[in-house]
Formats: C-alpha cells, sequence, structure tokens
C-alpha cells in the first residue's frame, strides 16, 4: 500500500512539472493574449501542440494555460505608423521617387 502511494506521488508530481506547455515554453504572455477579444474583433487562435501536448501530459491543468492566456498564439502589435499614416507615407515614397512609374 505504501509502495503504491509513493508511486502515486511521483507520477502526480512528474505530471504536473511538466504540465502547462505553453506557459512553460510559450514566452513572454502579450497583452493581446491575456484580453478577451470584443464583439465584432476575430478570436485568439490556440496554440494547437501544446493544447494537444498538456492534454495528452495531464488534462486538467490545461485550465493553468487557458487562465493565463498563454495557450492562445501571439499576435503582431499593430503600430500607430500603420494604422493612420501607412497610405500617405506610401505616396510620399512615391512621390520622391519619379523612377518607379
Amino acid at each position: 500500500m505504501k509502495k503504491n502511494l509513493v508511486n502515486l506521488m511521483v507520477v502526480i508530481i512528474a505530471a504536473t512539472s511538466f504540465s502547462s506547455c505553453a506557459t512553460v515554453l510559450g514566452g513572454k504572455v502579450t497583452q493581446a493574449q491575456r484580453t478577451k477579444p470584443k464583439e465584432g474583433e476575430p478570436a485568439r487562435k490556440v496554440r494547437t501542440v501544446a493544447l494537444i501536448a498538456d492534454i495528452l501530459i495531464f488534462p486538467p491543468l490545461v485550465v493553468v494555460d487557458f487562465a493565463t492566456g498563454a495557450i492562445y498564439k501571439p499576435q503582431k502589435e499593430k503600430s500607430s505608423d500603420h494604422t493612420h499614416g501607412g497610405v500617405g507615407q506610401t505616396q510620399e515614397i512615391q512621390t520622391a521617387n519619379p523612377s518607379n512609374k
């Protein structure tokens, strides 16, 4: 009985130490990963490899990756240069270099 209990504890400790693959191996969690999308915004994409690894190693701890947002793929941050001034900047480059016509 004591040997079975020790084996069970070893399995639980090993499973928890290797769980939450996206949290451990996914790198820094961005603000876009933490924030739930608003209405009309596209849904966040899930890291399928990390999800499958979590399920295979120890399924109950998938919750950790979803709670931290690490399970979601990071999105590239939009800079202010591309949102408002991108077209104007492109036009300036085209007018400054007439050989592109």
